[in-house]
């Protein structure tokens, strides 16, 4: 049992935790080598503990996915704008973690086209034959804080939808083809022209309490 998920446990149970650190936190990944993200906010983390009684680092750790340190962590973000291809103990870890109680968060940024093909090829050949679906509108998803009814593009287009992975009947990972990053919380950054979903600070929110409390 990982000092992060007696953090966890604590705070769905609502006592104080005898650690020395309450806060949940959560990872950024490092994978394919070197890539990560370096405009994806961690705003909706400081969010989280001021909208609810859940305790959060406010900044990502950096935490390569090739190495044990990811399980340390109940919740981890990827994300990225290029094309990757994960190494064999990557490809291990992540298959581990997602199916031993790791939630992951994973968006295209800037509507990134090549991570998006990337990232649907790497997970085909995590888990073979396991299909994402639709997140469907009435997700709890969609309310463990905000009450959320549609995702807003910054550029006018069909609503975009959200891709749900669930094992054992509990969904462990949400991927979204365009931009979660809020780069509006993220100085110096921009979606380069791509497209980007407005509300994500809120639908942030919503994913890592579900994560961590159902």
């Amino acid at each position: 049992m990982t000092r992060s998920f007696l953090i966890l446990l604590a705070s769905v149970l609502g006592i104080s935790p005898v650690l020395s650190a309450a806060e949940v936190q959560c990872a950024i990944l490092i994978y394919g080598g070197t890539q990560t993200s370096r405009c994806f906010s961690d705003e909706f983390l400081s969010a989280v503990q001021r909208e609810t009684t859940i305790t959060t680092e406010r900044r990502f750790k950096s935490v390569k996915l090739a190495t044990e340190e990811v399980f340390g962590y109940p919740f981890a973000v990827m994300t990225g704008e290029a094309d990757f291809h994960l190494a064999g103990k990557e490809r291990e870890n992540l298959k581990r973690y997602l199916e031993n109680g790791g939630f992951l968060l994973a968006s295209a940024g800037c509507s990134s086209k090549n991570f998006d093909e990337a990232f649907r090829r790497e997970m085909r050949a995590v888990f073979p034959g396991k299909e994402w679906k639709p997140l469907p509108k009435d997700s709890p998803i969609f309310r463990t804080v905000y009450k959320i009814d549609r995702l807003d593009l910054k550029a006018p287009a069909e609503e975009p939808g959200l891709l749900a992975m669930e094992r054992g009947g509990k969904i462990v990972a949400v991927y979204s083809p365009h931009g979660l990053n809020n780069t509006a919380n993220s100085p110096g950054c921009c979606c380069c022209g791509g497209n980007e979903i407005k509300n994500s600070l809120e639908m942030n929110v919503n994913i890592l309490a579900y994560a961590l409390l159902y």
